[in-house]
């Protein structure tokens, strides 16, 4: 089973770029971030036609979620994560697909920090860091994939002395980030390529895609029950240089069948 995340950057605006991409590698789920569409926009039709059922979360100009599944059921589990009524950002959606539940995340970016924004990103963590043990407690098989807005450690940026005040690679959203993944979870690109320099974001500046200047802030996190399947993790950087395409790549992994 090939299970996606991609930060698709305007659903609707980089619609050639998805299609072409799920045509070309075929995985089985795709969790996508950043639609900024509302609900009744999203391209249902064009993303039936490629084969592909789907469940979504749409806000206008901003966020956004989805969870697409190639020749499966989707079945909703929540499209809000716990813990705030009254947020009203679409940045989480949960489903179960072939009996693996998946959630799919679009963590605040939080700059300027400190600030507002850096305290909105600190606490939607902590609801993830609550809803993330209750899961890992259901002994359940789970992926918690999308874009984290985290590089964990220094070899997951590019120049990272740079990055020291960024809300992306400050002290705390790092120790927020460990605190989940102590919980149990694995970090499925880091368990098969522990010290290798892999990106999944190229900024539109500064020809940062084409000097390797880049972040890994695109993460998939698995329970004990997956992480034994991991067979195969890889980032389709290729697509990053595709005209008219997001400043994020795809990043995929590979489960075995039970």
């Amino acid at each position: 089973m090939k299970i996606a995340t991609y930060n698709v950057n305007g659903v609707n605006g980089r619609l050639p770029v998805l299609l072409r991409w799920l045509n070309e590698t075929t995985p089985d789920v795709v969790c996508l971030q950043e639609l900024k569409a509302p609900q009744e926009k999203f391209p249902e039709q064009a993303i039936l036609d490629a084969g592909y059922n789907a469940i979504w979360h749409g806000q206008k100009s901003w966020n956004g979620v989805a969870i697409l599944a190639r020749n499966a059921e989707i079945k909703e589990v929540r499209r809000a994560l716990p813990g705030d009524p009254e947020d009203e950002h679409s940045r989480y959606i949960e489903a179960e697909v072939n009996g693996i539940t998946i959630g799919c995340l679009y963590l605040p970016n939080g700059n300027p920090a400190p600030g507002p924004k850096f305290d909105y990103k600190l606490r939607w963590f902590e609801r993830l860091r609550l809803h993330a043990a209750e899961l890992f407690a259901s002994s359940m098989p789970v992926v918690l994939t999308g874009d984290y807005n985290v590089m964990p450690t220094e070899i997951d940026a590019y120049k990272p002395e740079r990055w020291v005040e960024d809300a992306l690679f400050r002290p705390e959203t790092r120790a927020a980030f460990k605190t989940l993944v102590d919980q149990g979870w694995t970090d499925a690109i880091r368990k098969l390529y522990p010290t290798e320099t892999i990106y999944t974001f190229f900024d539109y500046f500064r020809d940062a895609y084409g000097r390797n200047a880049g972040l890994r802030i695109d993460h998939f996190l698995l329970s004990p029950q997956l992480a034994s399947r991991l067979t195969a993790a890889a980032v389709d950087r290729n697509v990053r240089g595709w005209e008219k395409t997001s400043d994020h790549c795809p990043v995929w992994i590979e489960l075995a069948d039970e």
